[in-house]
């Protein structure tokens, strides 16, 4: 059963204002370099482009994107630009990082009402709890048990509002979508 993309599109079109939630892509597992040195592999690449290139497909070009300053969340990233092009700003946090839960609420607090489209790219466990407090208790039960079972690699939360993202509360948004890279094939 795969999620329709169009109608996820669709919704979120109707929205003054879409956050994407989102994992970093595949990573090497660990090793002397330490969990933050952490690179992407060939498999991690790929999601990224195929993520890039599915958001793009459904107009979800991110407007700002803020991102874990670890190397496999920039990794990630980078990956995505190449798909994005110039269009994002781009800010290196390395509270998405170690900062918790209260480092994704950070960074909606801190965006400009003009941003449409807000890609917050992190790790887990943070960015699936993050997503549970943010979904309204309007947003489907089934999404939201997603959630409970974490974010797999590159998966992407969306998220609808007409509320500026600085005016975002705990369960203020509607989830719409969980979305893997198998999603956008």
């Amino acid at each position: 059963m795969g999620v329709n993309l169009s109608k996820v599109e669709k919704k979120a079109k109707n929205y003054s204002h879409v956050l994407l939630v989102m994992r970093h892509a595949k990573a090497e597992p660990f090793n002397d370099k330490g969990d933050h040195d952490r690179e992407i592999t060939d498999k991690g690449e790929k999601q990224a482009k195929i993520v890039a290139k599915g958001l793009v497909g459904m107009k979800l070009l991110p407007d700002r994107v803020a991102c874990s300053g670890a190397v496999r969340a920039r990794q990630t990233l980078e990956r995505m630009l190449k798909v994005f092009g110039d269009h994002p700003k781009v800010e290196y946090r390395q509270t998405l990082y170690d900062g918790g839960m209260q480092s994704v609420f950070d960074e909606l607090a801190n965006a400009k009402d003009k941003t449409r489209v807000l890609m917050v790219l992190g790790h887990e466990p943070t960015v699936s709890v993050s997503c549970q407090w943010l979904a309204s208790s309007d947003s489907d039960m089934v999404k939201l048990d997603l959630l409970n079972l974490g974010m797999s690699t590159a998966s992407v939360v969306v998220f609808g509002s007409d509320q500026p993202f600085s005016r975002w509360q705990v369960h203020d948004a509607e989830l719409l979508a969980v979305l893997s890279p198998k999603d956008f094939d």
